[in-house]
């Protein structure tokens, strides 16, 4: 399709040299083209999310597998902000150890975390998508963290911009539509998500993140709340039985190439280029965790038997600690001894029972304190390049002046 400069909006002018770009609502018109890459890319994307939906549906107690499945998407979706916090530091904070990292980027990350179990379960509960869960999730991501004092919960009432940081509002890569046009966009959106639609769901969870990051109702918190959506979304219209998709891992991985077709949509009317990419990231994700779910479960199901060759018709309580141990791979004695409804000595020993099988290791290198993971499982998880990566400017809110921080780009807040 020839690119059309007004497809997905227009800029216009707000003061002085200084545009803002004003989206049109959703979906697209013309209609998105059903080129080749597009069609392809959703096919594949189709193809390899049904496959992961499809082994979630027989995963043995799925709800713990889940458990860090949405840590480890907090993780990635933080990382993209620039914390330093990685899955182990988050596992090692909720186990109640120092972290290795500043306080509030775990802290960040643990709000995440809390965010996106609460859409979760009010979704599970009927909960429709709409602005009131939006601005809940919002609330949860940032109370208590960095960028808590940006109204958490609220959407903006005075103007953002994108661009390196420290940067005026003269010099910004991109300006979101003024707080006056924010009801009428928001309120288009929310329509959108909740209508039927012929469109392919995938599509769809794909123009949404893209409107969203446009639109940028917050001051900080807009990518993380935005990549949300997309899991909310497709777990919302049954898609996905478990929200086991990380699209941050691919957003993160393909940052700039992310932050370029965001900005085509806006500049050129390129949705097709946009929808491409995104959908080639569902796809590649969903192989992902589909390989790395049948490993965990291959992980278990060795374990077991190997607890059950050491200890024979002792093995309940070992065998219960195994279960636990998905929810909470990081552990002290005292806290098995809780999971397993054991005496301290009893604890103690189902302890050095799993270290000499290689399924726990000592964490802390004390005598007192100790503190022991299950590493083969944490390293199944940690096993994609999870090192922090750095925006080319540095992470901020978007703020309502140029003295303030600003956004580093369209990927960050």
């Amino acid at each position: 399709m020839a690119a059309q400069v007004d497809r997905a909006g227009r800029y216009v002018p707000l003061r002085d040299r200084i545009r803002t770009f004003m989206p049109k609502s959703l979906p697209p018109e013309p209609p998105i083209a059903n080129g080749d890459d597009y069609v392809t890319a959703l096919t594949v994307a189709e193809r390899n999310l049904g496959r992961l939906d499809g082994i979630a549906r027989t995963l043995p107690s799925a709800d713990l597998f889940v458990y860090m499945y949405v840590r480890k998407e907090a993780v990635l979706s933080s990382q993209i902000e620039g914390t330093q916090s990685t899955l182990v530091d988050l596992l090692e904070y909720e186990a109640g150890a120092e972290p290795n990292v500043p306080e509030r980027d775990v802290a960040e990350v643990a709000n995440y975390v809390s965010a996106l179990n609460f859409g979760l379960g009010r979704l599970r509960q009927g909960a429709p998508l709409n602005l009131e869960l939006i601005g809940e999730l919002h609330q949860r991501l940032l109370v208590g963290a960095r960028g808590g004092e940006y109204q958490p919960g609220r959407f903006r009432d005075e103007e953002v911009w994108i661009g390196f940081d420290g940067c005026a509002i003269e010099a910004a890569d991109f300006v979101p539509p003024p707080p006056a046009e924010l009801p009428r966009l928001l309120t288009d959106l929310e329509t959108f998500i909740n209508t039927p639609s012929p469109l392919p769901l995938l599509t769809r969870a794909g123009l949404v993140h893209a409107q969203f990051e446009t639109i940028h109702p917050f001051y900080d918190g807009n990518g993380r709340v935005g990549r949300m959506l997309v899991t909310l979304l497709l777990t919302k219209e049954g898609a996905l039985l478990q929200p086991l998709l990380y699209l941050s891992h691919h957003f993160r991985q393909h940052r700039d190439e992310y932050c370029a077709k965001l900005q085509a949509i806006r500049d050129r009317g390129d949705w097709e280029g946009w929808l491409t990419f995104f959908l080639e990231g569902v796809a590649r994700v969903s192989s992902q965790a589909t390989a790395t779910a049948n490993r965990i479960t291959l992980l278990r199901e060795r374990n077991r038997a190997e607890i059950q060759g050491l200890m024979g018709g002792r093995a309940g309580k070992a065998l219960t600690l195994l279960e636990g141990l998905y929810a909470k791979p990081i552990v002290s004695v005292e806290e098995v001894r809780k999971m397993t409804h054991s005496s301290f000595p009893t604890a103690n020993a189902l302890v050095g029972a799993l270290e000499s099988l290689g399924i726990l290791r000592e964490a802390t290198g004390q005598r007192h304190y100790r503190r022991f993971a299950y590493k083969p499982y944490i390293d199944i998880l940690d096993e994609t390049d999870s090192s922090p990566v750095h925006a080319n400017a540095s992470r901020g809110a978007a703020a309502p002046t140029s003295a303030a921080p600003v956004n580093a780009n369209s990927a960050g807040s």
